[in-house]
């Protein structure tokens, strides 16, 4: 029998998320070799970078988002710790019992024993569903955000194309506008609440299984 636990991974989970949430949808393209000729008629592209991962990892509000997430994921194992270590006393003191036990006696306590155990891991999954989810409500905010600065920056400088800067082979240097994009939005957002929500039923019936 085994003790479901509120590993470290929800930390890890949450926290990838976090920093690694998509601020724009870019599509990915290579910045290397011999442009082909545009079709007559068709705009030349005038090119520009942004790391979206770094936006979040170095900006204000990315690295606020970082922080409340462990410090939610630490509270949530701190709070679940007590009924985890009393389901693994009660797990060994039933695994020494079970060889002495009348079958049908036996099978009574496995039974209960092992509907506590799916009751709690259904806890834990909750909290780590509320945990992302809280998340996803923040990156929305940081998106109503940063999405104006980067149109912002591309309108500045003339440009009609951003392209993200994990999708780059090659680049020319002076491309790259995500020192001036984390500098506007840490001016427009430097943090943002993050709090404990739960998904909607269908949206909870699809992260289930993910966690499996």
């Amino acid at each position: 029998m085994k003790i479901s636990t509120f590993a470290s991974r929800s930390a890890l989970t949450a926290t990838g998320l976090a920093l690694a949430m998509v601020l724009l949808a870019v599509p990915p393209a290579l910045a290397q070799g011999k442009p082909a000729s545009a079709p007559q008629g068709a705009p030349v592209p005038r090119i520009l970078v942004i790391d979206r991962q770094a936006l979040l990892r170095q900006s204000k509000v990315g690295q606020s988002i970082a922080q409340q997430v462990q410090a939610m994921t630490k509270a949530a194992e701190s709070e679940l710790k007590g009924e985890n270590e009393s389901l693994r006393r009660e797990g060994a003191t039933l695994q020494q019992q079970v060889a002495i036990l009348a079958p049908d006696v036996k099978a009574q306590k496995i039974k209960a024993f092992e509907a506590k155990q799916a009751a709690f891991q259904q806890k834990v999954q909750l909290r780590q569903n509320q945990i992302r989810y809280g998340v996803a409500m923040a990156q929305r905010q940081v998106e109503a955000v940063a999405g104006p600065i980067v149109q912002k920056i591309m309108t500045e400088r003339g440009a009609n194309l951003m392209i993200d800067r994990q999708a780059i082979v090659i680049g020319a240097p002076g491309l790259d506008v995500t020192p001036q994009a984390i500098q506007l939005l840490d001016q427009k957002l430097p943090s943002v609440k993050v709090q404990l929500a739960t998904p909607p039923v269908d949206l909870l019936q699809r992260m289930q299984p993910q966690q499996q």
